[in-house]
């Protein structure tokens, strides 16, 4: 096979941000304001999805136009200067909506303004200055806005601050709330929580990337010696110290870890690494980045991205609603718009010039704790897998029960994997996640309901294990929002602790349940849910016999194979003696058909007693799988494990304290 080389790369890149941005043109009215894209609309409404077609793609347009210093050869100056004549004219009756008209308005400020700053010799200066008036007083509004608490504040800032430098209006007070607000967010090692949920650091996810280290050092940029001093240094030091994480987060498939909220911006997962590169914060050595993105890039564009039209589709891959949030519209994958910041370095930067460099994943096998964001991470060179184990944020409120958002309170993501959500969360009344299956650990009632585990509380991590608990709940009203919601009813159940061990392609998943027996539920541990080619049997049931102590007679045992070759496993160690595969139809990002092993109990799980499963995913079934013993020490219960290698690690689960306040039966209507 051809390998490119550096200077293949970048023209790889080039040519295809200028298909993206002529692919777009058929759709735009005619002054080029607006571009409406086919597709179901937001819930914010055509008006404002055509808006973010243009902002979205003008973002693009300006890093194409900066890194080659204004050659044009498409005319993408003109022709956005054009559409920027006509959105502001009030006369024009295609002309934008104002930030009153439209709230997500703002978020496509920020972008107009920060590519107005990166083209401005040769869009700014060249409007005319009555465009250049109506454009300030299209973004005057946002000063003084009470912004909500998350990474908008930023759309504020960046807008301001370019309203500044070139005499529109702007507020002292709106930069500082920005700075101090996002310092406040700041959870260390390089990560932020996009705001506080609860009055804790909980959000974790692609915002990191894509807004958090995005726009502070941006801002810095646009305001140049007006910013104050050290902040620019500031951002950079957080920023390097997050790509250091980051950059283990990739798989040798170029796909980022598919985890949180808005994943169709699909590239906008390298908005962090170029930023790196652009100001000279990141640890990755240039052809590092540039091997990181270009793998990306390919990835997607190879998995179905961009269809037969050349237009980004709402979905990872192939289009998949299961993934979209309410303000998922047609343009909205256009925010992949980030993901080609390396376009606005100039082509003799070193990431455009240095001999491509391996991931972190093909470099060799690795096993890290991320202790801010509350997951073990774990890649394999073998067969180029990063998988996350999640026991930190969720992205909720703990003081209250929620139903499980896919995207947050599974107990592990990966590379290669998707979660399963079934049905359209953008459609009222039209859950996101019935019943969680893969990667969760529920309880069942007595019709089979699954329990939800968010909110999350951390309980401890260390080294290569880390423990969590949560309140096991039945929502009574199917049709929760995911993301909130109204007040529902639901049925409370009892405590659910647990811990992991991850070393290379197995999770050792060890599961305690405290409290009330009750009526006694059932307890099942899923495993990694994988794309096949065909539906699978909706059960299997084997059982296999004890091989080297690692398992009772009658241990359940359940496995996937998946259609890239991928192998899931789930086994009963102690306790979970029935094995499924639980098979979906459209409920995954990755293929229209998946399948997901799970483990479960005989009859009612024994409270305070361990209960082991381990989980495998990887390019082949697991060569050994680790030995597991379990003891107590006082109320704690304990499970040793000894790995194939020797390595020993011990998962700790304490006893939940039975005098401890409990804001959830403030909530409870069962």
């Amino acid at each position: 096979m051809h390998r490119r080389t550096p200077a293949e790369d970048r023209a790889r890149w080039e040519r295809t941000a200028d298909d993206m941005l002529l692919a777009v043109r058929p759709y735009a009215t005619g002054g080029h304001d607006l571009i409406h894209l086919p597709g179901t609309p937001s819930h914010n409404g055509a008006h404002s999805d055509g808006l973010e077609g243009f902002a979205r793609t003008f973002l693009l347009a300006a890093f194409r136009l900066a890194g080659a210093a204004g050659a044009d050869p498409h005319d993408l100056a003109g022709w956005y200067a054009a559409g920027l004549t006509a959105g502001t004219d009030p006369r024009n009756p295609d002309r934008w909506p104002t930030f009153t008209e439209c709230n997500q308005a703002k978020v496509e400020a920020a972008s107009i303004a920060l590519a107005l700053h990166e083209t401005r010799p040769w869009i700014w200066d060249r409007l005319d200055a009555k465009v250049r008036q109506r454009l300030l007083d299209w973004l005057a509004p946002m000063v003084g806005d009470p912004m909500p608490g998350n990474n908008w504040i930023w759309f504020q800032g960046v807008t301001e601050a370019f309203a500044r430098t070139v005499g529109g209006e702007w507020r002292q007070q709106d930069l500082d709330r920005t700075i101090a607000l996002t310092d406040g967010w700041y959870a260390g090692d390089g990560w932020y929580s996009d705001g506080l949920t609860g009055a804790g650091h909980r959000n974790f996810d692609h915002y990191n990337g894509w807004a958090m280290h995005l726009y502070p050092p941006w801002f810095c940029r646009i305001l140049g010696d007006a910013a104050p001093a050290g902040l620019l240094d500031r951002y950079r030091e957080r920023l390097r110290r997050f790509l250091a994480d980051q950059r283990l987060l990739v798989g040798a498939n170029g796909s980022p870890l598919i985890q949180g909220r808005s994943l169709t911006y699909r590239h906008a997962a390298l908005a962090s690494v170029w930023t790196g590169a652009v100001f000279d914060a990141t640890p990755l050595a240039p052809g590092e980045t540039r091997s990181l993105a270009t793998r990306m890039l390919d990835h997607f564009n190879g998995h179905g991205a961009l269809n037969a039209r050349g237009l980004l589709t709402l979905g990872w891959h192939r289009p998949f609603r299961g993934i979209l949030q309410s303000y998922s519209g047609p343009a909205s994958p256009y925010w992949a718009s980030k993901g080609f910041i390396g376009l606005a370095l100039p082509p003799d930067h070193p990431v455009w010039t240095e001999e491509a460099a391996p991931l972190a994943v093909e470099a060799g096998d690795f096993a890290q704790a991320l202790t801010t964001p509350g997951w073990l991470v774990s890649g394999t060179a073998a067969d180029g897998v990063v998988r996350v184990v999640n026991h930190g944020g969720d992205h909720a409120d703990p003081a209250r029960p929620h139903a499980d958002d896919p995207s947050y309170a599974r107990f592990a993501y990966s590379t290669h994997t998707a979660p399963e959500t079934p049905g359209d969360p953008t459609v009222p009344g039209g859950s996101a996640d019935a019943d969680p299956l893969d990667n969760a650990v529920v309880l069942l009632d007595a019709a089979g309901r699954a329990s939800h585990r968010r909110p999350v509380t951390r309980i401890s991590m260390d080294g290569a294990t880390a423990v969590s608990r949560s309140r096991a709940h039945w929502l009574d009203d199917a049709t929760w929002d995911v993301f909130g919601g109204p007040d529902t009813d639901y049925t409370l159940g009892p405590w659910v602790t647990v811990g992991s061990a991850l070393r290379g392609s197995v999770e050792v998943r060890a599961v305690r349940v405290d409290g009330d027996p009750g009526p006694g539920h059932a307890l099942r541990v899923g495993g990694w849910a994988l794309a096949v080619g065909d539906p699978p049997p909706d059960a299997d049931t084997a059982r296999p016999a004890c091989a080297d102590g690692l398992l009772s007679p009658a241990g359940g045992r359940a496995r996937v194979e998946g259609a890239d070759g991928l192998i899931s496993l789930v086994v009963g160690a102690r306790g979970l003696p029935n094995g499924a595969v639980r098979p979906g139809s459209d409920s995954n990002a990755l293929g229209p058909a998946s399948a997901t092993p799970v483990v479960e109990t005989e009859g009612p799980v024994a409270h305070g007693a361990l209960h082991i499963a381990l989980t495998h995913l990887g390019g082949t079934d697991p060569a050994a799988l680790p030995q597991v013993t379990t003891r107590a020490d006082g109320t704690t219960l304990l499970a040793d494990v000894t790995w194939a290698d020797g390595t020993q690690d011990t998962i700790r689960l304490p006893a939940p304290d039975p005098d401890a306040y409990d804001p959830w039966e403030d909530y409870h209507r069962a």
